[in-house]
């Protein structure tokens, strides 16, 4: 293994590690965004809505990624839409990634027994009050793991991207390694850098869901 090559490709893969986090996170925001109106819908069971919020569960949850930013990136232009690559990934990430965050936030919401509503109606306490006060801070409790999980998920899915030719992590390094044959090297520093991402990612969850798990349950 060469450090010296190694040493030479990381402006490269540092550019590349921006932009996966800049698209990256963005998707994430908007499949959290997306996500929560859906579960809404559906804990709520809003007629019509709750029937076109599960088919888009269903299929952006049952069909890869990498099939979406194809119809998305090579179809919509057959119909005189046209997105840039960059607003392609974001776009994607965001609707899968809503998808399975929906189902996260509804079935954290769905955890919290029916018996601390009615207790909540008969102290005075109104339907807004009891949503924000008593359901979304123990939803949120129980949805930490599941959502730590898909947010991870979401990072490594933008392996995808190079296939719409966006310079990710992943684009560099079949680039390079197409260019110089340095595959080890080429590898090793991909490794790397998503571990940079992922592992931060992961420490912090599992922060997060002791601290919130300890306020909540007295554990």
């Amino acid at each position: 293994m060469n450090f010296e090559i190694m040493k030479s490709y990381l402006p490269l893969y540092k550019d590349a590690m921006l932009l996966t986090l800049k698209i990256g996170w963005l998707g994430i925001f908007f499949s959290i965004v997306i996500g929560f109106v859906c579960a809404l819908i559906r804990y709520n069971r809003i007629p019509l809505l709750q029937r076109v919020v599960g088919a888009y569960i269903e299929l952006f949850r049952n069909t890869p990624l990498l099939v979406q930013l194809f119809f998305l990136y090579f179809g919509l232009p057959n119909i005189g839409i046209s997105i840039d690559a960059q607003s392609c990934g974001v776009l994607g990430l965001a609707l899968i990634g809503g998808a399975y965050m929906a189902e996260t936030f509804r079935s954290g919401l769905e955890a919290i027994d029916k018996i601390q509503t009615e207790s909540a109606l008969s102290l005075g306490m109104n339907g807004w009050q009891i949503f924000i006060h008593i359901i979304v801070p123990q939803a949120v409790a129980v949805s930490i793991p599941a959502f730590v999980a898909n947010i991870i998920f979401l990072l490594k899915e933008t392996s995808v991207f190079s296939a719409i030719s966006l310079m990710d992590l992943m684009f560099t390094a079949k680039d390079l390694i197409g260019l110089y044959y340095k595959t080890i090297e080429c590898l090793t520093l991909l490794v790397v850098f998503y571990m940079i991402i992922l592992i931060p990612v992961s420490i912090l969850g599992s922060i997060v869901e002791r601290k919130v798990r300890y306020a909540s349950f007295g554990d």
